[in-house]
């Protein structure tokens, strides 16, 4: 078994280097990632309907999904960003280290700023600003506090580093 990586009107994903992509990941379309990325089991990033941008240290985590909105939203991810187990992240713009919880629904137009968690299940709704340096939880999600530098390091910046970690032993 391997992945499913393929072409959609002529356009291919990308990858950076020292990227791991599970056997059973699907991953089509205009899909560009950087480096030291990883796309776990059952993970679809679907750049068919408009272009899918992930920058580098991402991880998309089990079963999570990746989409946008035909000829309306792009998705963008920025770097040392992870993508909890079941997500779904649909045309919007996610900033630089920001951990988006298991479950979690991030609507199209929404922007995730830099040092933010959007908590497990939470729902983002459509055009939703989710302010730099915040925790974001609920349905739909709001602000509940400030984020402390110990959850960066601890939560953000912690799992991002263990999934580089774990797509090593992979390889």
């Amino acid at each position: 078994m391997s992945a499913v990586i393929l072409p959609v009107n002529g356009v291919s994903p990308t990858f950076g280097n020292n990227c791991f992509i599970a056997p059973n990941a699907t991953i089509v379309g205009d899909v560009v990632c950087g480096d030291d990325c990883s796309f776990w089991f059952n993970a679809v990033v679907r750049g068919d309907v408009n272009s899918i941008r992930l920058g580098n240290k991402v991880n998309v985590q089990d079963g999570a999904v990746i989409h946008c909105t035909f000829e309306k939203t792009k998705a963008i991810v920025g770097n040392n960003v992870s993508i909890g187990h079941n997500a779904i992240v649909h045309g919007c713009v996610i900033e630089d280290n920001v951990l988006i919880g298991m479950g979690a629904i991030v609507m199209d137009n929404v922007k995730v700023g830099s040092n933010s968690i959007i908590a497990a299940g939470a729902v983002v709704l459509e055009n939703t600003i989710v302010e730099a340096g915040s925790i974001y939880a609920g349905v739909p999600a709001k602000k509940v506090k400030a984020i402390s530098q110990e959850l960066i390091s601890g939560e953000i910046n912690r799992i991002a580093d263990n999934y580089l970690k774990y797509s090593g032993w992979f390889k």
